[in-house]
């Protein structure tokens, strides 16, 4: 049985607007170039508050990676909506790490070990 690909969430950060726009915008584009399927959502934090029940389902999508903001701030806002995150999430901080690297990780055919960014 092959290898199940990774879930790739997108969190667009449209309400706090703390992630630099040229880095979501350049991680965006990368996603869409690849050819990948991938989710994005507007705002986890909006999501969050509002218990959407979309985080419970995607927090149950195995291999999830996340480019949206701090790994800890991430970690409690699912957690806040009812949906903790299993321990092979990876989440990438799109205010300290460069597109480059983001996109990388996001795509990349193997697993790779959680970001330290907290």
């Amino acid at each position: 049985m092959p290898d199940t690909p990774p879930t790739l969430l997108y969190c667009r950060c449209a309400y706090a607007q703390v992630v630099p726009t040229g880095v979501k915008n350049e991680v965006l584009q990368r996603l869409c170039d690849s050819g990948v399927s991938f989710e994005t959502v507007s705002d986890l934090c909006e999501m969050a508050a509002h218990r959407d029940p979309r985080l419970q389902s995607l927090a149950q999508c195995g291999k999830l990676r996340i480019a949206a903001c701090f790994p800890r701030a991430v970690k409690g806002l699912f957690h806040q909506a009812g949906a903790a995150l299993t321990d092979d999430a990876l989440i990438l901080n799109m205010r300290s790490l460069s597109a480059e690297k983001i996109a990388a990780q996001m795509l990349t055919s193997s697993d790779v070990p959680p970001a330290s960014e907290n």
